[in-house]
């Protein structure tokens, strides 16, 4: 049996890993969820809910990361996803 089976995450947990990256980021760069809010144009309630929950809607996720200056992050997402198979090498190709 595959040992890593064990080591996955919920999707919750990686919403809320996220969410905590980004709130660690926020506050090492002393800003505030108000001024996050108004820096990225997310409402104060979503980037609290954001940050307390994990709970975001994707644009709203770029503009906050667009507001830290993290959009790079963001646009290397999925860059460099590994194969799983033999058959996605081909399917690349074709």
């Amino acid at each position: 049996m595959n040992e890593f089976i064990f080591m996955k995450r919920t999707p919750k947990e990686i919403d809320l890993l996220i969410a905590e990256r980004i709130r660690g980021i926020r506050r090492r760069r002393k800003i505030s969820q108000k001024r996050l809010s108004e820096k990225s144009g997310v409402s104060l309630g979503s980037v609290k809910r954001f940050e307390r929950y994990g709970e975001i809607s994707l644009i709203s996720l770029t503009k906050i990361a667009m507001a830290l200056e993290l959009e790079g992050e963001l646009e290397e997402l999925f860059a460099e996803a590994p194969f799983l198979s033999i058959e996605e090498i081909i399917n690349e190709k074709n």
